[in-house]
């Protein structure tokens, strides 16, 4: 979208916000920068850079009020189990929100007139049509470009192509429990330093994040990032067994969530489009509905 307002084929906006959970790839902060210095800055459109803070550090500081990861539990009884999303409430939709309302001029806590609002482009594309929802609050109206010029992933991706954009890497954090094999391969086989990290921070949560230990919430299980329950440096991420694939229909009830293991969740940590995540405070920041 940011590209078809540069060329104008969708009208020019007055800014794009990235939301930096601080633990992205290298190759998104590459992109993004990219991104900023071809095409945005010569369109005269600003990147604002928005951040909650970091969320690997956040999870390992048991000083830090964490929102919680979706990480996989072992409970002792051997069941499997799955700790509450709500990591891209707090990291990506809060800041986004925080952001939104300084830019129309009533921060915290100042009150926002009805008649005051922004015109908020959300990236979902036909093959999504049905997840595209009004906004949570009045001051921020959502509008759905690639559906309404019709284009599906498909046509987003031969536009990108065009550009020179093919490898626009995926935003999420490095970390993501709901990447697939196919990402951890390739954080492993690409970038062994950041593989290295992401297997440390797996070993460090395997008792939950260092906050709710330091208040005596020690969880009652175990936690992995890899959906196996294994740890990540010995997860079954180059192929899956046969005994391994029909305990995951068991578990999951669907081809489509199955195919998950291989691909990760489609949707990623967009913030008006993820699955399933439990929404961001309102309260925090004063964001009446």
């Amino acid at each position: 979208m940011l590209a078809l307002s540069a060329e104008g084929i969708l009208p020019k906006v007055d800014y794009a916000i990235f939301a930096d959970t601080g633990w992205e790839p290298k190759a998104v902060y590459s992109h993004l920068n990219r991104l900023e210095r071809e095409i945005a800055k010569p369109a005269g459109i600003p990147i604002l850079r928005v951040t909650s803070g970091n969320i690997r550090s956040d999870a390992l500081d048991p000083s830090h009020r964490f929102a919680s990861m979706p990480l996989y539990i072992l409970n002792q009884d051997g069941k499997a189990g799955m700790t509450r999303r709500q990591c891209t409430g707090e990291y990506k939709i809060k800041p986004i929100k925080k952001k939104v309302r300084e830019l129309l001029g009533y921060p915290y806590p100042a009150r926002i007139p009805r008649d005051v609002f922004v015109e908020q482009w959300v990236g979902i594309s036909t093959d999504e049509f049905h997840r595209a929802k009004d906004a949570d609050v009045k001051y921020m109206h959502n509008r759905h470009p690639l559906i309404d010029m019709g284009w599906s992933r498909s046509d987003c991706i031969h536009y990108l192509s065009s550009l020179g954009l093919a490898d626009t890497p995926k935003s999420s954090c490095l970390g993501c429990p709901f990447h697939g094999n196919a990402q951890w391969r390739q954080i492993r086989d690409s970038s062994p330093a950041e593989w290295a990290d992401v297997v440390e921070f797996d070993a460090a949560i395997r008792k939950g994040n260092a906050r709710a230990n330091a208040t005596g919430n020690r969880l009652l299980g175990e936690a992995f990032l890899h959906r196996s329950r294994i740890p990540l440096s010995e997860a079954p991420i180059d192929h899956v067994t046969a005994a391994e694939w029909a305990a995951l229909q068991q578990e999951l009830g669907t081809d489509e969530d199955v195919e998950q293991l291989e691909e990760g969740v489609a949707d990623g940590c967009s913030p008006w489009t993820c699955r399933g995540e439990i929404s961001a405070s309102q309260d925090d920041f004063g964001l009446a509905t």
